[in-house]
């Protein structure tokens, strides 16, 4: 497992009871994790003069935020050089998944270290963290959400991280459908990513299920690579899809053909108050 312990305005306090508080720079949020089975004490009542805000799920779907203390409608935190903008969102996030920083520090080592230009194409792009960081070390990137606010809120991310120069596209569409018209435009890309949701619908409602259209999407995605590709990754957040399913993907589709090195695993953040490990999804790699 790849832990993300390099956080310093972030923190995940403690998990139970099906909750996780965590520490978003000046704010402390409890939030629902399905992950968190063990009942071992109740956080709510444990660290009432802390929690500035709680969402509570609805049985019908969905669910609120309960704001116990003041919170901005935005506001920063840093992961290193970067700078990302938090909001309560609808449903439970904050905009911000921040496990992926162990993703982060390989996308950025490894464009820092190609000597070359370098170009991304970021699939399921949401609010453009991987975008941020490719960017920040001289990558040119193209960013593709079917989602015009999650694209918007890129946007932000980008000019708080002091990029707002650098080259960027960004693309409101399907991404297959995208994929499937860079093809026939002839471009090509040094790396690839993409955060596939388990289920979800395209800017005109075309329909998405990662078990029945991934491997298609990636099989549409090696017509896009360079020559000489530098890497390609997959996360993903799908419950029960075992990290060997990204690697053999991977490995059939990309590693057979440029060789370099097929990596999987999950991801996850460290628990401060237990040291303990909550795990926040999966990866694949390529490298070449």
């Amino acid at each position: 497992m790849l832990v993300a312990n390099d956080w310093t305005e972030y923190t995940l306090l403690d998990c139970a009871h099906g909750e996780k508080l965590e520490r978003w720079g000046p704010h402390v949020l409890l939030r629902p994790d399905p992950q968190i089975i063990w009942d071992t004490r109740n956080l709510r009542k444990l660290y009432a003069g802390e929690i500035a805000a709680h969402y509570h799920r609805s049985s019908t779907g969905g669910g609120t935020w309960e704001n116990i203390k003041k919170v901005p409608a935005s506001w920063q935190i840093h992961y290193k050089h970067l700078t990302f903008c938090i909001k309560q969102m609808g449903f439970k996030h904050t905009g911000l998944f921040p496990e992926q920083a162990v993703n982060w520090d390989f996308m950025m080592e490894k464009i820092e270290h190609a000597n070359r230009p370098i170009r991304v194409l970021n699939l399921f792009a949401y609010t453009g963290g991987a975008s941020v960081a490719c960017l920040s070390k001289g990558a040119s990137v193209v960013h593709v959400d079917s989602s015009k606010g999650m694209v918007d809120w890129c946007k932000e991310n980008v000019k708080a991280s002091g990029l707002s120069e650098a080259p960027i596209r960004y693309i409101v569409d399907d991404v297959v459908k995208f994929v499937q018209r860079e093809i026939r435009r002839g471009n090509q890309y040094d790396a690839i990513i993409m955060d596939p949701p388990s289920y979800g619908r395209g800017a005109n409602k075309e329909v998405w299920n990662i078990e029945k259209d991934l491997e298609n999407l990636v099989t549409l995605c090696c017509e896009l690579l360079s020559e000489k590709p530098l890497f390609f990754l997959i996360n993903s957040y799908t419950t029960g899809m075992s990290p060997t399913v990204l690697w053999n993907l991977l490995h059939e589709k990309i590693e057979k053909k440029y060789q370099g090195v097929t990596s999987c695993g999950e991801v996850g953040l460290p628990i401060a108050q237990t040291k303990l490990i909550l795990p926040c999804g999966i990866y694949g790699r390529w490298e070449a």
